[in-house]
């Protein structure tokens, strides 16, 4: 499996700025805003989470201790968590190891018999057979080591679309090989954590945290959506239609006659859903080469409008 610096394609001791730079370069062509592709969009999946972990101080030492893994999950095993010794009252054969603020145990269940004092021998030659306690007698001398644990809460990281966030709706989560549904509320933010009753370990819940990826058209305040629309000289001018790709689905929107750069229009009820509004930001963009038409009718305009600036 790639490593997660291998995704962004930087060092394992690129600078934080080097990884923010990697990830929007990456960004602008992945996006499913700009690309439908589904290879695509997988791709640029992973490489948002690796951007979430590698951007976040703790969590990038985390990962590079071997914590937590390529999405962001522990890892049981991880470095300075195992304790390969004797692991419980000094008897061999025992594992810990430690997970969030909780710390495992797994003993063979021939050592907790000699702790016992033996309880009349290990065979079931002797009457008494110490892994029948513990429901193993089926098992194999030799792979007789379990944990016994009480229900525990699991945290796992999720990323989802920025347009789910916006508009809510329903999403499919892996946990322990079985897919479950869950429901997005309209207007998540990152970080929040969402609860999946009885999903966790023994009985205990999930408890997912999510993180939201970024969108290359839009940005969010509160509940509110924010999009730089350019428009020509000639729309500006005259006016003109345009279709927004909002999260909700696509809005045609009439751009008024003489819109200056600058000037903000306010689609109501188009932000976060039955929450916010979609603010457009217009701008006015020039023709990058002389167009010697529009220059030649420009000198000779008799401009009637007024000075803009107040300086």
């Amino acid at each position: 499996m790639s490593s997660l610096y291998d995704l962004l394609g930087v060092s394992k001791g690129a600078s934080d700025s080097e990884i923010k730079k990697a990830y929007h370069k990456m960004a602008k062509t992945l996006h499913p805003d700009v690309n439908p592709d589904k290879s695509a969009q997988e791709k640029f999946k992973n490489v948002s989470k690796a951007y979430e972990i590698l951007s976040d101080k703790d969590k990038r030492a985390r990962y590079d201790a071997g914590e937590i893994d390529n999405n962001g999950n522990p890892t049981p095993f991880g470095s300075g968590s195992y304790d390969s010794g004797t692991g419980f009252g000094g008897f061999g054969g025992g594992r810990t190891y430690r997970q969030g603020n909780t710390t495992y145990t797994n003993i063979n269940p021939e050592d907790l018999a000699a702790m016992f004092g033996g309880m009349g021998g290990m065979g079931r030659g002797n009457g008494f057979d110490f892994a029948d306690l513990f429901g193993m007698g089926g098992m194999n001398r030799g792979a007789r080591t379990r944990s016994y644990n009480t229900s525990q809460n699991v945290q796992y990281n999720m990323s989802i679309p920025f347009n789910l966030a916006i508009t809510g709706g329903e999403t499919t989560i892996s946990i322990g090989g079985k897919k479950i549904k869950m429901r997005v509320p309209a207007g998540v933010t990152e970080d929040a954590q969402l609860r999946l009753k009885g999903q966790g370990e023994n009985g205990g819940d999930a408890l997912i945290k999510l993180h939201i990826e970024p969108s290359v058209l839009f940005t969010r305040e509160g509940n509110d959506l924010i999009i730089k629309v350019p428009l020509t000289l000639k729309e500006a001018v005259l006016g003109t239609k345009i279709t927004l790709p909002l999260p909700a689905g696509p809005v045609v929107v009439k751009v008024p006659e003489n819109t200056s750069g600058g000037k903000v229009l306010r689609l109501k009820n188009k932000g976060v859903t039955g929450k916010g509004d979609c603010l457009i930001h217009f701008s006015i963009v020039l023709p990058e080469k002389t167009n010697r038409a529009l220059t030649d009718f420009v000198q000779n305009w008799s401009d009637p409008t007024p000075n803009p600036r107040k300086f």
